[in-house]
C-alpha cells in the first residue's frame, strides 16, 4: 500500500535511508533493552549513516531537512528502537529548533554544528530536575547560576538527562542569581561535571537518561547562550512549539511496529479450530481493523499539522494548541494500537522474548515526556472556559 504521507521522492529516499538504519538497529534492541546498557554501537552506525547532520543547517555541511522530513525518519526509526530513536531525536530537535529560532548566538550555533558534522558530536538540552517541580509550569530551576569574574559558577542537579553517556556538551537552564531570570547555558564534560548512572525505567531503558550533577562547575561568559526574559518567547515556546511534534512521531513508530507485528503475526499463525490463519477469525478482524482506524487517525493528525505549518509558516505561533492536542491525541492511540495488538496475540506477548512487551513499555513513557495529558486538557478547558467567563462579563 502506497504511502500516501511521502509526498516526492526526496521524502521517500529519506524513509528508505531511515527504514534500512531502523532494521539494523532493531537487531541488537531487545539487548540492550533487557541490560539497560547505552546503545554506543546504534549511535556509531547512526553517526557514519550521517543521521546526526540531517538537521543541520545547509551552511553548516548539514543536510536541513524540514520539519516534516524529520517526523518521517524518526518515524521509521523508531519501528527499530524507540530507545534509540527517542535519545538522538533530542539532538535532532534541538538543532531544528535553534536553527530556525534563531537565539544563540552564531559563531557559537556555527561550531556545534561543525562538530555535530565532522565529529559527530551531540547535542541536548537536560532540563529536568528532582523535587523541584516542573520548570514548564513555572517552576524555577534548583540549578544555580553565580556571576564570577570571566563567567558564571554553575551548581546542581539535573534528572532525565537522555544521551547522558555520549555527550561531549548539552545545554541546561540555570537561574542567574544577580539577575533573577533563568538563562540557557552550554556545558562541556569535565572533572566538575558528575554523571551518575540513575537510569533503570521501565520502558525506553537505551535512553542513557541519567542524572548530571555539576560540582560548583566554572563556564564562560560565552557559555550563556540566551536569557529568558518575562513576557518574550523563548526557543521553547517558539513558533507555537511546533518542532515538538517530533515527540509523539516516535510514539507513532513504535505503535506502527506493533501494528506491523500483529499483521504478520494473524497472517503466519494457524488455528487448528480455524482450520486456516486466525486472519480468518471476526474477532481478529475487528481488532486489526481498530487498530488501523487508529494508526491512520493518528498519521494523519501528525502530517496534517506539518504540512500546514510548512505551507503557512506565519500560522506557526497559532498552532501551540494543536500541538498539544496531537501529542494527546497520537499518544494515546499509540498506547490503545500496542495494547490491541497484544490482545490478538494472547498470553505469548508477554514472554520477555517477544517483541510486543518490549513496545507496550516503551509506549507508556508517551504519558511523561512533555506536554503531560493534564496539561493538555487543563489548557483546553481554561482557553474555553475563559471565553465564556468574558462573554459572560461583557453581557453583565
Amino acid at each position: 500500500m502506497r504511502d500516501v504521507f511521502i509526498r516526492n521522492e526526496r521524502e521517500q529516499q529519506l524513509v528508505q535511508y531511515a527504514r534500512k538504519l531502523a532494521e539494523q538497529i532493531e537487531e541488537t534492541a531487545a539487548i540492550y533493552d533487557e541490560s539497560g546498557a547505552f546503545p554506543f554501537d546504534h549511535f556509531k552506525l547512526l553517526e557514519e549513516a550521517g543521521y546526526f547532520r540531517l538537521t543541520v543547517p545547509k551552511k553548516y555541511g548539514g543536510e536541513e531537512i524540514s520539519l516534516y522530513e524529520m517526523l518521517l525518519v524518526q518515524e521509521q526509526l523508531a519501528k527499530g528502537d524507540g530507545s534509540t530513536a527517542l535519545a538522538v531525536g533530542w539532538h535532532l530537535l534541538t538543532f531544528l529548533n535553534v536553527r530556525e529560532a534563531k537565539l544563540w548566538p552564531q559563531h557559537i550555533f556555527a561550531e556545534l554544528s561543525r562538530k555535530a558534522v565532522e565529529e559527530g558530536s551531540l547535542l541536548n538540552i537536560i532540563n529536568s530536575e528532582r523535587g523541584k517541580g516542573n520548570i514548564s509550569r513555572g517552576s524555577l530551576p534548583g540549578t544555580t547560576a553565580k556571576k564570577v569574574p570571566g563567567g558564571f559558577i554553575i551548581t546542581g542537579e539535573k534528572a532525565f538527562a537522555s544521551l547522558a553517556p555520549i555527550l561531549k556538551q548539552f545545554t541546561i537552564i540555570a537561574y542567574l542569581e544577580d539577575e533573577n531570570v533563568t538563562a540557557e547555558f552550554l556545558m562541556t564534560k569535565n572533572e566538575q561535571v558528575e554523571v551518575v548512572n540513575t537510569w533503570d525505567a521501565m520502558g525506553m531503558r537505551a535512553t542513557g537518561s541519567h542524572d548530571i550533577i555539576f560540582h560548583d562547575t566554572f563556564v564562560p561568559d560565552e557559555a550563556l547562550l540566551y536569557r529568558h526574559r518575562p513576557n518574550e518567547i523563548n526557543r521553547f515556546l517558539a513558533d507555537g512549539r511546533i518542532y515538538s511534534l517530533e515527540i509523539p512521531a516516535i510514539y507513532l513508530g513504535i505503535a506502527g511496529a506493533a501494528r506491523d507485528y500483529v499483521v504478520e503475526f494473524a497472517k503466519n499463525t494457524y488455528s487448528y479450530s480455524l482450520e486456516n490463519t486466525i486472519a480468518h477469525a471476526s474477532h481478529v478482524q475487528q481488532k486489526i481493523g481498530e487498530i488501523e482506524v487508529l494508526y491512520q487517525i493518528a498519521r494523519r493528525t501528525l502530517y496534517s499539522i506539518a504540512a500546514q505549518a510548512e505551507q503557512h509558516p506565519t500560522d506557526k505561533q497559532d498552532l501551540a494548541q494543536d500541538v498539544s492536542i496531537a501529542k494527546y491525541v497520537i499518544c494515546q492511540h499509540a498506547i490503545e494500537i500496542v495494547t490491541k495488538a497484544m490482545q490478538v496475540v494472547g498470553g505469548r506477548s508477554l514472554s520477555k522474548s517477544n517483541k510486543l512487551q518490549r513496545l507496550f513499555r516503551d509506549v507508556q513513557c508517551s504519558r511523561f515526556n512533555p506536554p503531560a495529558d493534564d496539561v493538555v486538557i487543563s489548557q483546553l478547558a481554561q482557553s474555553l472556559l475563559g471565553e465564556e467567563r468574558k462573554q459572560g462579563a461583557l453581557q453583565l
